[in-house]
């Protein structure tokens, strides 16, 4: 598919180059037209220059004393000639340039006074450009009819119509460069607001801006202001919805906690059996509910974020606070994240995807909490690893699904490592979760 732009210089190279062409074309007709004109008035200067000189001898032969002084006259076959033809005497004269060759001038008969233009065939087969006039000249015998013609090689004509194109062309072709690079100059000049409206959508797509700011041609005002209602709509929608999934996991809350006193005081009457199953159903709604609260502050999709987020504050912000938990002061603690590392997501986000790993890593570790970040084939990778137990192999697989807990006796609801999962396929981020040979878990995050 070819982009505006491209289509513009194709039609602009096409119409630049058709208009010109027919512009040259009506010069050329011009300037032959004009030419052609000049060589006729020309033509008749001479057949009148003739007829006035033409004089008759004691006999009655006609006689052209006086010569026209044109020097091509002289010169054989030089491309200008005239002829004189005596139709009542059949006497002939021929100008020097003719040498032994005679004009054919048609037998038609003609006006007399009148002035006959058409072409014949000259010397060396030539085609000849001819003006002739039959004049009444006063001979001793009385009036007679005379035929004056005058010729010149039509080649002239058109050398001079040729060499007239061969002039203007470069011109043509300098124009035609020059209105077709002041097309491509219209074309960017007036395509660049479409530049900085794409520009403003890139900001917001990355969260630098949440409207398209700045000054617009008329024309695409109302563009930018219908795609900032649709923003203005979008957010107040995610707002709503969020609200709305926060609100109803909120007013779930209540119940279930009745539910689970309920469960307790059938226990406390013997009622084991449906206590148990009480909690256990009072349990699934509960995981149920904290993962909607959680998912109810996730984003809506990655272009919806607020900004991105710096990985290294966020770490720091998490394992502040579990350090300062009767369990994060047994562990050491090995943190080595580089500087600078600023990923595309956002930031309360981050922090939920994060805690949720560290808070997984300090329930199960025996020493040490490993995290490292650092830069690697373009990409952010972030390590969190644990010295504990680890997880079986056969449970790797839906460590992360909902509700699964590996160990009912660890405080947890078991969604932690789901909401991670939600939050990396939001993100489309690359999650590895392995044993660590020498015992432990290892999560490896590539962003």
């Amino acid at each position: 598919m070819l982009s505006i732009r491209q289509r513009f210089f194709l039609i602009s190279l096409a119409s630049v180059i058709l208009a010109l062409v027919m512009a040259s074309m009506v010069m050329i007709g011009l300037f032959t037209r004009n030419l052609e004109r000049r060589v006729d008035l020309e033509l008749a200067g001479h057949i009148n220059t003739i007829a006035g000189a033409l004089r008759f001898a004691a006999d009655g032969k006609v006689e052209l004393p006086e010569r026209p002084g044109d020097q091509r006259f002289d010169e054989a076959y030089s491309g200008l000639y005239w002829q004189v033809e005596d139709d009542q005497r059949n006497d002939q004269l021929r100008s020097p340039s003719l040498w032994d060759y005679a004009l054919p001038l048609p037998s038609d008969l003609q006006e007399t006074g009148s002035v006959d233009r058409y072409h014949l065939q000259g010397p060396d087969k030539t085609d000849l450009i001819v003006q002739e006039r039959k004049i009444i000249v006063a001979a001793p015998a009385g009036k007679r009819a005379i035929r004056v013609a005058a010729a010149i090689d039509a080649w002239e004509v058109t050398n001079a119509s040729r060499a007239f194109m061969l002039d203007i062309a470069p011109y043509m072709v300098a124009l035609a460069i020059f209105l077709i690079a002041a097309s491509l100059a219209q074309l960017t000049y007036g395509l660049s607001p479409l530049a900085t409206i794409t520009e403003g959508l890139d900001n917001i797509r990355e969260r630098r801006s949440d409207r398209l700011d700045g000054f617009f041609p008329k024309e695409l005002q109302s563009v930018v202001k219908a795609v900032n209602r649709l923003l203005d709509a979008q957010s107040q929608l995610i707002a709503r919805a969020r609200t709305r999934a926060a609100d109803l996991a909120h007013g779930l809350k209540s119940p279930l906690t009745v539910l689970f006193n309920d469960a307790e005081t059938l226990r406390e009457r013997g009622e084991v059996e449906i206590a148990d199953e009480l909690v256990h159903l009072a349990g699934v709604m509960k995981s149920h509910v904290d993962r909607e609260l959680t998912r109810s502050r996730l984003v809506g999709s990655a272009l919806l974020r607020s900004s991105d987020a710096d990985l290294s504050a966020s770490v720091n912000v998490i394992t502040r606070t579990l350090r300062r938990m009767p369990r994060g002061e047994e562990l050491d603690w090995d943190i080595n994240l580089e500087d600078g590392l600023v990923v595309p997501i956002d930031p309360n986000d981050l922090q939920e995807l994060l805690g949720n790993i560290i808070d997984n890593a300090v329930k199960w570790s025996r020493s040490v909490v490993r995290i490292h970040a650092r830069r690697q084939d373009g990409n952010i990778v972030l390590l969190i690893e644990d010295d504990g137990p680890g997880v079986s192999p056969q449970d790797l697989s839906t460590i992360t699904e909902r509700g699964t807990r590996l160990d009912v006796q660890t405080p947890g609801t078991g969604i932690g490592l789901a909401i991670v999962s939600d939050i990396a396929t939001l993100y489309n981020l690359s999650i590895d979760i392995t044993n660590v040979d020498k015992g432990g878990l290892r999560v490896v995050i590539r962003f």
